[in-house]
């Protein structure tokens, strides 16, 4: 399908309207989808035969001082994902200090079990029994 005769001055009229305020047909978003509706043409009439417009576009929101609204968007999701990474890493931090608690308190119940066997296999006439262990069923 090839490109109408007037699809640059339309993109063109397009950017005006965007830019100043009073689009049409589309929402007036700052972004090519926007550009493109109001425009009437599909988008990839931007991103394929007309990217020095998409470009130019862009140029002209950044220099008003504007943001694109995919960059505000990308912006947001940044800063979503700098706050998720510092919460994992504050979690992280707590899960070692857990583990190195658990591991030193096994520790020290293997420990107080070893003196145990040891102080039970020492005792002439032992009050308690040492029951034998039974093999753990391969679900548990």
């Amino acid at each position: 399908m090839s490109p109408a005769a007037d699809e640059r001055d339309r993109i063109r009229a397009a950017m005006d309207c965007i830019l100043g305020g009073t689009p049409q047909r589309s929402n007036g978003a700052l972004t090519i989808v926007a550009l493109a509706t109001e425009a009437d043409v599909p988008r990839n009439a931007l991103t394929q035969r007309h990217p020095d417009l998409k470009n130019e576009f862009y140029e002209e929101v950044r220099a008003r001082g504007e943001m694109p609204d995919r960059e505000k968007r990308l912006r947001r999701q940044l800063v979503r994902a700098k706050e998720l990474r510092a919460q994992a890493l504050k979690e992280i931090e707590g899960l070692k200090a857990d583990n190195e608690e658990l591991v030193g308190a096994l520790h020290q119940v293997v420990m107080e079990n070893r003196q145990l066997r040891q102080q039970l296999a020492g005792q002439q006439q032992p009050n308690v029994r040492v029951l034998p262990t039974q093999p753990r069923s391969p679900g548990c």
